[in-house]
């Protein structure tokens, strides 16, 4: 089984570069899948495919040869597979405020639930190995983060607040509906949510297991562009997701020669070089624009061998592991891998058994084992592109 996640700026080529890599799986004879993560799908519009053949699916996959499927998802589809109870609890509590029916219905499609839907399609698969390959197209880098930060947020709130919460409806439900119209959750609700986390159990080592599942980072010889990559970078480390690539799309290619691409030409040789430096010794593949737009099979086939050559698409080109876990001289050292981090970004806290690490706008809660949530003092350091985290208790002399 192989997962791999495309990622990064909007326009960057994300699509178009998983499809061409979809493209050689299959040629491969790997029965390989490739999902969006966009909400704002172009899969099919890359593949060149009629709508109605991707409307009689229903958000399901759809096959482009015999080892080739490309899956949409289709969210009111997905309402009635998995998110009946769950939408029919919103919709009524939106509609008490006054919304009317329809609207009350739409806002009840919250952020998170495509993205909860893809995971557990995802899951599935690897469950029931019903595909070699599975290849995420993904939305812009902050859509993604938010993907794959879906597992360890629901896990944390079924063991945090999900069993506080059913018991208080069940207890003060009663109660409360001789005072207010505002409807509390049934227990068909919280049933839904239960066996919703149960469907998704696994998935979060899933996606952190490197031998399984990498992310490639596509990018453009832009300094913005670039800018935004050491940023998706960074996070994605902070996730525990192993990075094997960075893919440099749409490079001039050296035969031009007109005197107005010159300035071009160089801006983006320099910034090839930067990025070089940067996301050392993690490897770059380079991929010239087209000549036009890249549509229909055969182009995105002549993609693929221009971004591959010869490699094999689904190996592993750089592997390590993103943070590691040791104990040294008594104390427990949380260290994690985070290019690109400045020591004035990084905000630690520690709530009994969690650790809390936040950097910007993005946060991550890390369970820790008993031996290391003992601890009472926790220190870090930046050593290079590392933050050691060191967790150390009064016995330690701290």
């Amino acid at each position: 089984m192989r997962i791999i996640f495309f990622a990064g700026k909007g326009g960057t080529g994300k699509t178009s570069i998983a499809a061409a890599t979809g493209i050689r799986a299959a040629e491969m004879g790997k029965k390989t899948v490739i999902m969006s993560l966009d909400v704002a799908h172009s899969l099919s519009d890359i593949f060149d495919l009629e709508k109605n053949l991707l409307d009689q699916n229903k958000g399901r996959p759809v096959q482009i040869n015999p080892d080739l499927y490309i899956q949409e998802i289709d969210i009111q589809e997905e309402i009635k597979r998995y998110w009946r109870d769950i939408h029919r609890y919103l919709s009524r509590l939106f509609n008490t405020t006054g919304l009317d029916e329809v609207l009350a219905e739409e806002l009840a499609i919250l952020p998170g639930m495509e993205e909860v839907s893809l995971l557990l399609y995802i899951n599935q698969y690897v469950q029931k190995k019903e595909y070699d390959v599975i290849l995420l197209d993904c939305a812009p880098t902050g859509e993604s983060l938010r993907f794959i930060s879906i597992p360890a947020t629901l896990e944390w709130y079924m063991k945090k607040i999900f069993k506080l919460e059913r018991t208080l409806a069940r207890y003060v439900g009663p109660v409360a509906k001789r005072f207010t119209d505002v409807p509390l959750p049934d227990d068909d609700y919280f049933k839904a949510l239960e066996e919703l986390f149960g469907r998704l159990k696994g998935v979060d080592q899933i996606l952190t297991n490197p031998k399984i599942t990498t992310v490639r980072l596509i990018t453009n010889p832009e300094k913005v562009v670039i800018k935004e990559t050491q940023r998706a970078f960074m996070y994605f480390c902070l996730y525990k997701m192993s990075i094997d690539a960075i893919i440099m799309n749409r490079i001039f290619p050296q035969q031009i020669t007109e005197s107005y691409f010159k300035s071009w030409i160089k801006d983006q040789q320099q910034h090839r070089e930067a990025a070089e430096h940067i996301f050392n010794p993690v490897p770059i593949l380079s991929v010239d624009l087209f000549q036009g737009e890249i549509l229909g099979y055969p182009k995105l086939k002549r993609l693929a061998q221009q971004l591959y050559g010869r490699k094999n698409p689904l190996q592993r080109f750089y592997k390590e592991e993103p943070y590691q876990l040791v104990k040294e001289n008594g104390n427990y050292h949380l260290k994690l891998k985070l290019p690109f981090l400045l020591k004035k970004d990084v905000e630690l806290n520690k709530y009994f058994d969690e650790l809390i690490v936040r950097i910007g706008g993005f946060k991550r809660n890390i369970l820790l084992p008993r031996q290391v949530s003992s601890k009472e003092q926790v220190n870090a350091k930046l050593d290079g592109q590392v933050l050691d985290i060191c967790f150390k208790g009064a016995e330690d002399g701290s």
